[in-house]
């Protein structure tokens, strides 16, 4: 039983506390295991603490850029990004050069996962810049403007209300052309909605257990949004973020993906409850993937 319609699946790794330690060895299998297996992306967490609710605070976490380049030298062509880097936690043209270095070292794989930013306690324990929320927002729209323009190769100066560069020059660029594929998190529907319709190649949005009711309506808003830019909204990825239950099957999995197919999704985005990712489980998703 496979997934029907082309649906892509990735997979989102949080959780880094295997058990019994070995966590470059571990991290190194499952990779490689989804890189064989057809899984369309890996995506990294972009905290500095770990955020896994089914995790202690103090549980590992690894940077996510560093993380991502050692997983492009280990893999050949699965998709690599983070689920969703804050806009404020770095500089802005410094974010935009580790998305465009990701996409040069991996031959074209990168993702720009990005988002406004939420936690709070995160940044307060660690000293990282989380501005009020209407800021926030302000800066995303402005590193996403950022982004295009030094993708496009034009190091014309930079101004706008949060930010000045003089000169954001960005050598090599991006292997993907015109620009590594963006994704926006969130579901916000005044301004993220807005955002994803006005920049983004994709969103992404929750799986929430109510029979498919809000995930229907944030996509409505959204194709609000593409009419009144004029966007296409088929152009836009539609990814859902959703959980491997413990000890699901392989066609449980596949009857999942299909009712998401049904509600407007092309693109499901898998994290686990509890445990690590392992090459076991990546197994039963890959055993869901067409193809495999």
């Amino acid at each position: 039983m496979s997934i029907v319609g082309g649906m892509k699946v990735s997979i989102s790794i949080t959780n880094y506390t295997w058990p019994g330690g070995g966590l470059t060895d571990e991290l190194t299998r499952v990779v490689r295991a989804a890189d064989q297996a057809g899984i369309d992306t890996v995506w990294v967490a972009d905290h500095l603490l770990q955020g896994d609710p089914t995790c202690r605070l103090e549980d590992d976490m690894l940077e996510a850029y560093t993380t991502l380049g050692y997983l492009a030298g280990q893999t050949e062509r699965v998709r690599l990004g983070t689920m969703v880097s804050a806009a404020t936690f770095r500089a802005p043209a410094l974010l935009i050069k580790a998305v465009t270095s990701l996409d040069v070292l991996s031959r074209g794989r990168a993702w720009f996962g990005v988002g406004a930013g939420y936690h709070g306690d995160e940044a307060a324990m660690m000293g990282l810049f989380l501005p009020p929320t209407a800021e926030r927002f302000a800066r995303l729209e402005e590193v996403l403007r950022l982004a295009k323009q030094m993708w496009a190769g034009d190091d014309a100066a930079f101004e706008t209300a949060h930010y000045r560069l003089e000169r954001p020059l960005n050598n090599p660029n991006s292997v993907t052309r015109p620009h590594p594929p963006i994704l926006i998190g969130g579901a916000g529907e005044k301004i993220t909605l807005r955002l994803v319709a006005q920049y983004a190649d994709a969103c992404n949005l929750p799986d929430i257990p109510d029979d498919g009711q809000t995930v229907r309506h944030k996509l409505d808003v959204l194709a609000r949004h593409c009419d009144a830019v004029g966007r296409p909204f088929d152009e836009i990825e539609k990814t859902l973020a959703m959980a491997l239950a413990p000890g699901e099957s392989a066609d449980s999995f596949v009857q999942r993906c299909r009712v998401a197919r049904e509600r407007g999704f092309d693109h499901v985005g898998l994290i686990t409850r509890g445990t690590p990712w392992t090459e076991e489980t990546v197994a039963t998703v890959a055993a869901a993937v067409d193809g495999a």
